[in-house]
């Protein structure tokens, strides 16, 4: 089968790329979807409109380069696509929980055609047609209760519930896709896919239970569920609960407590530190008593000791300083607005963190407020003047501008559109 890649060119604000070169669980975002369909095609061609297209009669698979989808929902498309035998085009019932209520803030991807959801995602048995039908997926979120809150900051029943997807679908316009691909999307659908796995497949229970008795663990410490590279070295006191997948290389210190992530090569978590739902990309490191929720680091990060990052995303390259605090409540209880396209709108999210670009210095110090965004290429110090993040940072505003010589010091290399 063929497969025609359409290039979304936008640039994705604070790290001023397209998403296809963004990090989805370890790796860029165009890399992530040829390994998952190279079982499926045999041709790959790059093209800007499906105009540049021929009439050449041929089973064609077209997407758009930022997309975000997984292996299960892939595999429905495609299977029910060529039974079908006919083009069609991915679509969701307007009620799809994971759709409606997470995938469709701050994005113009998935957008609404008559009594359904639609996407860029085709399949053409015979080459590209005029007539497509519409591909219901259902995404089948399972809603998962994730810890109990005060009332206040929830439901009125004090529990956080998510509506994760276990066919997971998403268009990559904002930072908050890019957190939403990794975790809630990624890492923590994975949960809620082994959970339903168990419920369905006894025997797999039997295994999992087998296994921890045999290795006297419990059940989401044994080997069974935690994935480890070659050469690790992982301090005996240090706890690792699945699923989790480390890379190869890897250096995990004494006290060092690991939940659910994924770990990529050559990354060093030292003594003490906490992670938790998080993505760190390869050759990071994290000093004593750093912690991550719900974060994603990509390749070449460091996080310094005493900071916590919260439903953040981080860029390449960037250095977060020892004792930042990023926030991710907003205390007088509304839904939390960010930036798109110009102006600010709902994210539909109650709390979230903020996104620091590529190539970007931090000091010690800082307050970051939810949702802002501090753009590639910048350096920023601690100060009387400005230790509280209030509002966005963009090169400009860079500290390192106003040292003599500063911008040859610290090149830009990821300029905004």
């Amino acid at each position: 089968m063929r497969k025609i890649i359409l290039r979304e060119k936008r640039k994705i604000p604070p790290f001023n790329e397209p998403a296809r070169e963004l990090s989805v669980q370890g790796k860029p975002l165009w890399l992530y979807q040829r390994d998952l369909l190279a079982r499926y095609t045999t041709e790959e061609r790059e093209i800007n409109s499906i105009s540049e297209l021929g009439n050449d009669r041929v089973e064609t698979l077209i997407y758009r380069d930022n997309l975000y989808f997984d292996e299960r929902f892939i595999e429905e498309f495609i299977g029910r696509a060529q039974n079908l035998g006919k083009a069609c085009r991915v679509a969701f019932e307007l009620d799809d929980p994971a759709i409606e209520g997470q995938a469709l803030y701050l994005q113009r991807g998935i957008r609404r055609e008559g009594n359904y959801f639609v996407a860029d995602l085709w399949y053409y048995p015979y080459g590209v047609e005029p007539v497509v039908r519409p591909l219901m997926i259902d995404t089948e979120p399972r809603e998962v209760g994730f810890y109990h809150v005060p009332t206040h900051m929830s439901d009125a029943y004090g529990d956080l519930v998510y509506n994760l997807p276990t066919k997971p679908f998403l268009s990559l316009e904002h930072w908050m896709h890019v957190l939403h691909a990794n975790i809630d999307f990624g890492i923590f659908a994975m949960g809620a896919q082994f959970e339903q796995e168990l419920e369905r497949d006894v025997a797999l229970s039997l295994k999992l239970l087998w296994r921890a008795m045999l290795e006297r663990k419990q059940v989401l410490t044994s080997s069974e569920l935690i994935q480890t590279g070659k050469n690790c070295s992982i301090d005996p006191t240090a706890i690792i609960q699945g699923p989790t997948i480390i890379g190869n290389n890897v250096d995990i210190g004494p006290g060092a407590v690991v939940r659910n992530c994924i770990i990529g090569d050559n990354v060093t978590i030292d003594q003490g530190c906490e992670l938790m739902l998080s993505v760190v990309g390869g050759g990071s490191f994290l000093p004593f008593r750093a912690a991550l929720y719900r974060t994603v680091l990509m390749d070449n990060c460091m996080v310094a000791q005493n900071t916590c990052l919260q439903m953040c995303v981080v860029g390449r390259d960037s250095f977060v300083g020892a004792g930042n605090t990023f926030t991710d409540f907003n205390l007088v209880g509304k839904s939390i607005r960010a930036h798109f396209g110009g102006k600010l709108e709902e994210t539909g999210m109650t709390a979230l963190g903020s996104a620091v670009g590529h190539n970007v210095r931090l000091g010690s110090g800082l307050i970051v407020y939810p949702a802002r965004m501090i753009e590639s290429d910048v350096i920023l110090f601690a100060s009387p003047d400005r230790r509280v993040i209030a509002k966005n940072v963009y090169y400009e505003d860079s500290d390192h501008l106003k040292i003599e010589g500063g911008e040859r010091l610290h090149p830009r290399y990821y300029p905004r559109e």
